[in-house]
C-alpha cells in the first residue's frame, strides 16, 4: 500500500506526524508531499526536526501574495504533478488550511481516494477562509475521521455517508502527549527570565485581530490593560509585527512593560511555555484544543469556535473581541476565578493514529 500524506503548514505538521509513525509500524510505504505554504525556518524545517518528520519526498513551491482562491489552484496544478508520479492508493489530507483542500481536490479529480483527518468540525463562519476548506474537503473525502462528537453531528446534517464518517480522536493531542515531557525540560522560562504561572501567552493570526488597525488597535488596548496585572508573551508572527508599525501602534506596544515580544517559537518552546503558563489568549483552534488538555485556562479572541468541546469540556471561554469582555474575563482568569475543565474530551487519548491506520488497513484491503 502506498499513501501520500500532504501537508503546508505547522498545525499539519503536528497533526501528521503521529500517523507517519504509525504507518512506520505497519510499513506502509508513506511518500510526504510538503507544499511550502509555510517556508521559513520557524515555520518548517525547525517543526521537522522536532517532531521527528522524514524530509519531504516532495518540495513544492507554494505561490505568495495571491488570494486564497488562486493560491489553492496553484497548488492544485503542482500537486497534481506529483501525485502522478506517486501513483498512491490513497492521499491523507489534514487540517483546514489552502493545501488541504489544494490535495484533496487534486487526488479527487485524479480518481485517488482521500482521507481527511480533523473532518467534520464547523464554526458556521463563511467569512473565514478555513471553514470553505474544511466543507470543500469533507465533501470529496472517503474517509472522514472526526476528532469530536460534533464534528460527525455535523457531517450527517450536511448528507455525507455515515459509513465514511469514523470518530477517532485527535491526533494534534497525540503529538503533545508524546513530547510534553521532553518539552517541559527546556529552559525557555529562564531564559525569558519569566517564572511558573506568573505570565500569559498570546497569539494572534486571524485577519480581522491583525490585518486591520481597528482590529488590531483593539487588541493592543485589550494587552495595556492585562499587561498591567501580568506579564504577557506574544510570539509575534512576521506580518503581525510589520502591522505594528504600519498602524502606528509600535510606541504604544514598546511603552507596554510587561508585554514580551518574541519571534515565533518552535513546537517544543511554545508548548512548554503554554504549559507553565497562567492564561492564554488566542485566536487559534488547535491552541483551544491543547490548553483544554492542558487544563489551562484558555480565552479565545472571536466570536466562533469550530471546536465545540473545547468550551463544554474543557478551559477554553469564547469571550469574543468585546474589549471589556475580554479584559473582565482574562482577570478573573488571573486572579483564579476561572473553573478548570471538567474532563478530557473522549478518546483524546494519544492513540488517534492507530485507531486511524487501523481503519485505513481494514477498509483498503
Amino acid at each position: 500500500m502506498k499513501i501520500v500524506s500532504i501537508v503546508g503548514t505547522r498545525p499539519n505538521f503536528m497533526k501528521i506526524a503521529p500517523l507517519i509513525g504509525e504507518f512506520k509500524k505497519h510499513k506502509i510505504q508513506n511518500v510526504l508531499i510538503h507544499t511550502g505554504q509555510h517556508y521559513d525556518f520557524r515555520m518548517s524545517r525547525l517543526f521537522f526536526d522536532e517532531l521527528g518528520l522524514p524530509k519531504p519526498d516532495e518540495h513544492l513551491v507554494c505561490q505568495t501574495g495571491v488570494n486564497p482562491e488562486q493560491q489553492k489552484n496553484f497548488l492544485k496544478i503542482t500537486i497534481t504533478e506529483a501525485l502522478k508520479r506517486h501513483n498512491p492508493d490513497l492521499v491523507v489530507v489534514v487540517g483546514d488550511v489552502t493545501s488541504t483542500v489544494a490535495g484533496a481536490e487534486a487526488a479527487h479529480e485524479l480518481g485517488i481516494k482521500v482521507a481527511h483527518v480533523e473532518a467534520g468540525l464547523r464554526s458556521f463562519d463563511m467569512s473565514m477562509p478555513e471553514e470553505g476548506n474544511r466543507i470543500k474537503t469533507d465533501r470529496i473525502s472517503d474517509f472522514l475521521f472526526t476528532t469530536e462528537k460534533s464534528g460527525n453531528e455535523n457531517l450527517l446534517k450536511e448528507g455525507i455517508d455515515k459509513n465514511k464518517i469514523f470518530f477517532v480522536g485527535n491526533v494534534m493531542i497525540d503529538t503533545l502527549l508524546s513530547h510534553k515531557q521532553k518539552a517541559l525540560k527546556l529552559e525557555i522560562l529562564k531564559s525569558m527570565d519569566i517564572k511558573k504561572k506568573q505570565y500569559c501567552v498570546l497569539t494572534l493570526h486571524r485577519p480581522s485581530n491583525v490585518d486591520t488597525k481597528e482590529g488590531l488597535e483593539n487588541i493592543t488596548d485589550i494587552l495595556e490593560q492585562v499587561s498591567k496585572k501580568i506579564k504577557i508573551i506574544f510570539p509575534v508572527h512576521p506580518r503581525t509585527r510589520k502591522n505594528i508599525v504600519s498602524f502606528g501602534l509600535g510606541d504604544k506596544i514598546k511603552n507596554m512593560q510587561n508585554l514580551i515580544l518574541a519571534e515565533p517559537l518552535g513546537y517544543l518552546e511554545f508548548l512548554c511555555l503554554m504549559s507553565n503558563s497562567r492564561l492564554v489568549l488566542t485566536d487559534s483552534g488547535g491552541v483551544q484544543e491543547e490548553t483544554t488538555v492542558l487544563g489551562i485556562p484558555c480565552i479565545t479572541l472571536r466570536g466562533n469556535t469550530e471546536r465545540p468541546v473545547t468550551v463544554t469540556h474543557g478551559t477554553n471561554l469564547l469571550v469574543s473581541t468585546d474589549k471589556e469582555k475580554v479584559i473582565e474575563k482574562s482577570l478573573e482568569a488571573i486572579d483564579g476565578k476561572i473553573k478548570p475543565g471538567k474532563k478530557t474530551p473522549e478518546l483524546w487519548d494519544g492513540k488517534a493514529a492507530e485507531r486511524i491506520v487501523e481503519i485505513i488497513l481494514k477498509k483498503l484491503k
